[in-house]
C-alpha cells in the first residue's frame, strides 16, 4: 500500500470508530480501501509505527486516540453511539472531535474506594466537580508502553483517593490536574485528527500546547 493507501485505512478506521465506536472487520476494510486483509494488517502495522493507531500483542487494534476498542475503565455516552474511552484525556476529548455529539456522558470508578463517577462533558465548558485527574507516567515516557501509560490516567474521588491508590500500588505520584484543566487538555489536542493530512504534534509542539492549557514542568516536557 502507498502513503495514499494507508491514509484512506486511517480515514476508515477513525471514521468508523467516530461513527459507531467499533472498528470494522479486515475484510470489510480491505474492501473499502481496494486492498486484501494482508494489506489491511501491514497498514495497520505501519500506522502503529507512526502512531496513528496502537495495537496489542496479537496485532489486534487496541487504540485510536481517542477511541479505544476495549474497556480501559471510561465509557463515553453520546445521544447516537458509545464509546470506550481509552482514558481520563481521551474521554474528556471525545465531544470536542465528534461533530455529531457535542455532549457526552463520561462514566468511570474511582480507582481507590471504587465509588461511581460521572459527568456531562460538552464544547460549552468543563464539568463541575471536586475529583481530580492522576496521569502516572511522564509524557516523554508514555511511548515506551502506550497501554500502560493511557491505563493509568485514571478520574478519582480526590487528591487524598490518589494518595491512598499510588500507596496500594507502590508508585510515586505524577501529575494531578482539576476537572477545569483536564477539560482545556482535551479540548484541541485532537483537533483534525479525523481529516485527510493529520499530522501529529512533535515533542516540542506538544510542550508548547501543555503550556497553553497551564501544564509545564518536567512531567510535561518543558
Amino acid at each position: 500500500m502507498s502513503d495514499a493507501a494507508d491514509e484512506d485505512l486511517r480515514l476508515e478506521v477513525y471514521g468508523a470508530l467516530a461513527a459507531t465506536g467499533t472498528v470494522p472487520s479486515d475484510e470489510e476494510l480491505a474492501l473499502r480501501v481496494g486492498t486484501d486483509t494482508t494489506g489491511v494488517r501491514e497498514g495497520l502495522r505501519r500506522l502503529a509505527g507512526q502512531r496513528h493507531v496502537i495495537l496489542g500483542t496479537d496485532d489486534r487494534l487496541v487504540l485510536a486516540h481517542p477511541f479505544a476498542t476495549e474497556s480501559f475503565g471510561f465509557s463515553v455516552m453520546g445521544e447516537h453511539t458509545l464509546w470506550w474511552g481509552g482514558c481520563a484525556w481521551d474521554s474528556f476529548a471525545i465531544p470536542h472531535l465528534v461533530d455529531a455529539e457535542p455532549s457526552v456522558l463520561v462514566a468511570t470508578r474511582c480507582p481507590a474506594c471504587d465509588a461511581p463517577l460521572s459527568w456531562v462533558v460538552d464544547r460549552v465548558g468543563p464539568p463541575a466537580g471536586k475529583e481530580v485527574a492522576h496521569f502516572l507516567v511522564p509524557m516523554a515516557q508514555v511511548w515506551d508502553d502506550v497501554v500502560r501509560a493511557c491505563g493509568n490516567q485514571r478520574l478519582f474521588c480526590s487528591a487524598d483517593c490518589v494518595d491512598r491508590w499510588l500507596a496500594s500500588i507502590g508508585q510515586d505520584r505524577g501529575h494531578v490536574m482539576d476537572l477545569t484543566t483536564l477539560w482545556r487538555l482535551a479540548r484541541g489536542w485532537y483537533a483534525g485528527r479525523l481529516d485527510r493530512g493529520y499530522a501529529r504534534r512533535e515533542p516540542v509542539e506538544a510542550a508548547e500546547y501543555f503550556r497553553s492549557v497551564g501544564l509545564s514542568g518536567p512531567f510535561w516536557g518543558g
